[in-house]
């Protein structure tokens, strides 16, 4: 009986494969189209963000030139300082939100693309009796792997990547 099992185990041996899984998403055609879409939306909150910190300069010279010229009451001064600084606070606050808008779209044009290339290791992987596939290009979870073992070129094949 332990023959048996040893015999069936050593016959159905477990095959394991492994891919980057940054590269196979990083070649697909849509990630280009993708990333210029991203460098579109980036250069127009880029565009807005630069207006408002035009603006911003444009009053704090003309804050130095009224104060400097005396003829501001300090109450006023102190009121238009005020602003200025409501006015740097809101540039900052957006400079974050830039940050945070264009990681939301990147993570949302990607997503399509990496559910496509993550669907297709999977058929690989059970049409080729693979067991478990990792992905490489996560740093230090693969030790060592067999370029044999390498799934990206049926990946590509699959995908119709040149």
């Amino acid at each position: 009986m332990c023959l048996l099992v040893l015999s069936y185990t050593a016959g159905h041996a477990q095959k394991y494969g492994h891919l980057n899984l940054g590269n196979a998403v990083a070649m697909m055609p849509e990630t280009k189209t993708a990333d210029a879409e991203l460098a579109a939306y980036q250069t127009q909150l880029v565009a807005k963000g630069e207006a408002m910190a035009k603006k911003f300069q444009e009053n704090y010279e003309k804050f130095v030139k009224d104060s400097q010229s005396g003829t501001f009451p300090p109450v006023q001064l102190r009121t238009r300082q005020e602003e200025l600084q409501k006015e740097r606070d809101a540039l900052v606050d957006y400079q974050d939100e830039v940050e945070e808008l264009v990681q939301k779209k990147r993570e949302e044009l990607l997503k399509p693309i990496f559910d496509k290339v993550v669907a297709a290791v999977k058929d690989i992987a059970k049409e080729n009796g693979y067991l478990l596939v990792f992905d490489s290009s996560v740093f230090n979870t693969l030790l060592f792997a067999e370029d044999k073992d390498d799934l990206m070129p049926l990946l590509k094949a699959k995908l119709g990547i040149k």
